[in-house]
């Protein structure tokens, strides 16, 4: 089987979010499971010199974007055994960021219209062209226009897979000739409330729409999650299906991981100890058995730091320590700031990002609170549970598929269902009461350890879903 991942990031050349975990891992796990699947994406100016050096030059063509035609490199690398294609324009890429600029639309439509062109001066025919989100969105529709019909490429089937339903790559119609050149008559593919909506063409065309958890696939049905689009997803739901992300659980491992000041294991937890004593000692807190929470996200609303908030200094008189890494919103930030300085046996903040220092928190601290207000997948609450950390989250989207309640069988940890910051205090109460009993909290994080969030699961549910489009058998 023949598949090519098309995504605008992807470890390890690029990252901004997510999306570069899943292109940079879920392809070298089917290329594991006997796939031969490739990634393609744009090769940015901001790629170090040392991985640029690692490419090999191939080819060049020029890509139709509307009346112009645009000059489009191949180069070619491989890690990890997956082979990458980056595709050049130094008009479109060279840049600071890979996001936010004046003319995304025009950068990722001349993108999605260059992978189908690249197809027919490569060696390389895929089965299945799986794209990602809002700016590959245009594969399936110019696939479905113009490409179908050259000798050999009657036969791929399209797979789109949606991320966050928020960021739907939404322009003016005016787009529609000047950019896409789409034909007048093709328009309505795009057109949904006014608008070029690069989203709804590939929910429209492809031949399967997937999501990162099976939840969120059935929450953005509903107009509280699908920010416009269930109108256009509910008659398609034959085509919708999710699929839970993994983590790398090599990068997220307590018996190797460098960042970590000691390692260990479900067989032996003595180092989770040690991380515990030295994220205190790093953070300034004093040292004491007193569980740490931790809490590593972008502050902002949806992930439910109003939630926090509002009830934190009663979080506080339960006993808990608070160890926080990240930055967003002006006003949560200085809130965590504020508690700080109120409270600096108790609460220690890092406003920012530290890779490092993250792991350090997952390691050491006894729980992980997610109060997401929204999370199609989440990855924190499965690193976490890889470091014998346990979760407190709200039920939604993979946070639900993911974590299991210990007030029932085989839970891994604390969760509530409405979006209410009481609710939330009762799973931080629960939870500190299971915390008190320490030989049950010694064989829950026992329990956490063994848990398996890698992606060679989620690697066989796409092979699955690929199989049921071509015909192919096991």
């Amino acid at each position: 089987m023949k598949i090519l991942y098309a995504a605008s990031e992807a470890l390890p050349y690029v990252a901004s979010g997510g999306l570069a975990d899943v292109a940079g891992s879920l392809p070298r796990a089917l290329v594991e499971s006997g796939a031969d699947c490739r990634v393609v994406m744009p090769l940015y100016g901001s790629i170090s010199s040392e991985l640029r050096e690692s490419l090999e030059y191939k080819m060049y063509f020029y890509v139709p974007v509307a009346w112009r035609n645009q000059y489009c490199g191949v180069f070619e690398g491989e890690q990890n055994g997956v082979k990458y294609y980056l595709l050049d324009n130094e008009y479109y890429f060279k840049r600071q960021g890979i996001y936010g600029h004046f003319d995304d639309a025009e950068r990722f439509t001349f993108f999605s219209r260059a992978i189908l062109e690249m197809l027919r001066h490569i060696d390389f025919m895929p089965d299945i062209i799986n794209c990602n989100d809002w700016q590959t969105a245009l594969v399936p529709v110019y696939y479905d226009m113009f490409y179908r019909w050259y000798d050999g490429m009657g036969n791929i089937k399209t797979v789109f897979t949606i991320h966050n339903i928020q960021y739907q790559g939404k322009y003016g119609m005016e787009l529609c000739g000047d950019i896409l050149g789409i034909p007048d008559d093709k328009r309505g593919i795009l057109q949904y409330e006014n608008c070029c909506n690069f989203m709804k063409g590939a929910i429209e065309v492809s031949d399967k729409v997937t999501t990162v958890s099976p939840t969120y696939a059935q929450e953005i049905l509903n107009p509280w999650f699908s920010h416009g689009l269930d109108p256009v997803l509910a008659p398609r739901q034959y085509k919708l299906t999710g699929f839970l992300n993994g983590i790398d659980q090599d990068v997220y491992n307590p018996e190797t991981d460098p960042a970590i000041p000691a390692h260990f294991s479900a067989e032996d937890k003595s180092g989770k100890a040690i991380c515990k004593q030295e994220l205190l000692s790093e953070m300034g807190l004093p040292q004491g058995k007193e569980p740490i929470i931790g809490i590593v996200t972008r502050l902002v609303g949806h992930k439910g730091v109003d939630l926090i908030k509002y009830v934190f200094e009663d979080m506080i008189n339960l006993g808990y320590k608070f160890v926080i890494l990240g930055s967003g919103d002006r006003q949560y930030e200085d809130f965590f700031r504020e508690m700080a300085y109120r409270h600096p046996d108790r609460v220690a903040v890092t406003i920012g990002f530290i890779p490092d220092l993250a792991h350090r928190i997952y390691a050491g601290a006894d729980m992980f609170l997610m109060p997401s207000q929204s999370e199609p997948c989440g990855l924190a609450q499965m690193v976490s549970l890889r470091y014998g950390t346990i979760p407190i989250v709200r039920e939604t989207g993979g946070l639900k598929d993911s974590i299991t309640d210990c007030g029932g069988p085989d839970g891994n940890g604390f969760t509530f269902k409405t979006y209410n910051a009481h609710d939330m205090l009762d799973a931080t109460v629960r939870a500190r009461a299971y915390y008190d009993q320490r030989m049950k909290w010694g064989k829950l994080t026992s329990h956490a350890l063994r848990q398996d969030f890698s992606w060679k699961r989620s690697a066989e549910l796409y092979k699955g879903l690929y199989r049921e489009l071509t015909g192919e058998k096991e």
